[in-house]
């Protein structure tokens, strides 16, 4: 079973939330081996002046050696 977090900031339709989520699914299944029944994936919308207290310092400072994509940005 794999459960994808994506937290983004405000301002994408439903239907780029639906086509990230469709494209994430297909890549699992490509790399991962697995079947979409395993699969499910929630997208969660940040407010830009929230980002650095909600997403930045304790999903990116706090939790660097989980990272496999790091940001090429500073919020402060």
């Amino acid at each position: 079973m794999q459960h994808v977090i994506v937290k983004l900031s405000e301002g994408r339709s439903e239907h780029q939330k639906q086509d990230l989520a469709d494209r994430i699914t297909e890549t699992l299944q490509t790399v991962l081996g697995v079947e979409a029944n395993a699969i499910s994936i929630a997208v969660q919308d940040v407010s830009p002046a929230l980002w650095y207290d909600a997403v930045y310092r304790p999903e990116i400072e706090e939790k660097k050696g989980y990272l496999y994509k790091k940001p090429g940005y500073c919020p402060r």
